[in-house]
């Protein structure tokens, strides 16, 4: 066989193998974002520029829009659009023809913003998934979007709103087992720490559990949001470290169980805009509404993938370490 031939055959089937599906677009999407890129955005029968819009005012990328934004227009969600006296009980479009960077500047993190005369409409539907895909990201939940894209956009990452709509519950099918092993701890000597891979924007997942539970009885579980500056840094500001260590313990005397250590610092904001909250704190907002000022709802945490964790580790009924009503609704 040509040796040309036999070269293009192996590289088709490898491609072939490891093709990207509509998860990974998302995945390819997010990482544009991250680096002050654009990407396109398709649905229902339109394409829209999306980029995120923190990257206006935020170093290294602050000011790399200076020739105007023709007809872009910035989409903003309802706790921000609240905060901003421009209360809406869904995401709003702001039209930026007529803005400046520094008035863009203060829709996005002002606290008590001068609002300029803005242009505001209701966002449509593909306009609001803009909005995911940037909080996707961990980024400021703001986009800013440009109707009427070319279809000529063959350097941008594309990417479909309804893989954008379905990314967490992909993240959840597409999770898998990567490492694990024996690791005494503090709390508990025996116990066994489990790597998962694949889950929301790749984030490797963790489950740690102690001595040997029963997969065929309940199995008392405790979900736990990693927390940098509580669990690692002993941070006054929260009690995560606390609750983290006596879970385990609590688990311990209990006869065994598991603790998922789930990556989602901040109630699902990430650790930029967790930090951002915190200065927020320091300036008199309390929890809510500092990450409110910045678009945020109370909770933005999701458990698909926590399920997932389980029913790979084989476990099917639990008894679950909370007070929160959210993290037993998910868990039913």
């Amino acid at each position: 066989m040509n040796t040309d031939l036999q070269s293009e055959t192996a590289t088709s089937g490898l491609a072939r193998r490891f093709s990207p599906d509509r998860h990974v677009a998302v995945q390819r999407a997010v990482a544009e974002l991250r680096a002050g890129r654009p990407v396109l955005l398709r649905g229902e029968g339109n394409s829209l520029l999306v980029a995120a819009a923190e990257m206006l005012v935020v170093p290294p990328f602050a000011n790399r829009v200076t020739d105007g934004f023709g007809e872009a227009g910035l989409v903003l969600p309802p706790p921000r659009l609240a905060h901003l006296g421009l209360a809406s009980d869904t995401p709003g479009y702001i039209s930026l023809a007529r803005l400046s960077i520094a008035e863009i500047e203060s829709l996005l993190i002002g606290v008590n913003p001068a609002l300029p005369e803005i242009e505001r409409r209701r966002a449509g539907s593909l306009e609001s998934v803009a909005l995911d895909l940037v909080k996707h990201a961990y980024m400021l939940p703001a986009a800013i979007v440009q109707t009427g894209a070319r279809d000529d956009h063959t350097d941008l990452v594309q990417v479909d709103a309804i893989a954008v709509k379905n990314f967490h519950n992909d993240s959840a099918r597409d999770l898998g087992i990567a490492a694990r092993t024996q690791i005494p701890l503090a709390d508990s000597e025996d116990a066994e720490i489990v790597v998962f891979r694949g889950g929301d924007g790749l984030h490797d997942q963790v489950a740690i559990i102690v001595r040997q539970p029963n997969p065929t009885q309940p199995v008392l579980t405790r979900l736990h949001s990693a927390c940098l500056t509580g669990d690692l840094l002993g941070s006054l500001k929260c009690d995560c470290g606390e609750q983290l260590r006596l879970a385990v313990r609590e688990i311990t005397a209990s006869g065994g169980g598991v603790l998922l250590y789930l990556d989602q610092e901040g109630r699902g904001i990430g650790l930029v805009n967790k930090i951002r909250a915190y200065c927020l704190q320091g300036q008199g907002h309390d929890t809510l509404d500092a990450d409110a000022i910045l678009g945020y709802g109370p909770d933005e945490r999701r458990y698909g993938v926590a399920s997932a964790m389980l029913k790979l580790l084989g476990y099917r009924d639990i008894v679950l370490m909370t007070n929160n009503p959210e993290k037993i609704s998910a868990a039913t």
